[in-house]
């Protein structure tokens, strides 16, 4: 097995916090909540892709 990606590791924690806290927002009825999460959602898988396409192009993947 190939040794682990540890940052894509966190941004794919970061992503699932994200969509907890979407989920969480919602139970309160909150939409600057629900906003919040689902753009800081986008944010980090936007800066996954993109992390991922500057390594592979780099060669590190």
């Amino acid at each position: 097995m190939n040794q682990i990606k540890w940052p894509f590791l966190f941004l794919a924690l970061a992503a699932v916090v994200c969509l907890m806290g979407t989920g969480i927002a919602i139970s309160f009825r909150s939409p600057i909540g629900i906003i919040l999460t689902l753009v800081a959602f986008i944010f980090v898988m936007g800066f996954g892709f993109k992390t991922k396409k500057k390594m592979r192009e780099s060669g590190k993947l």
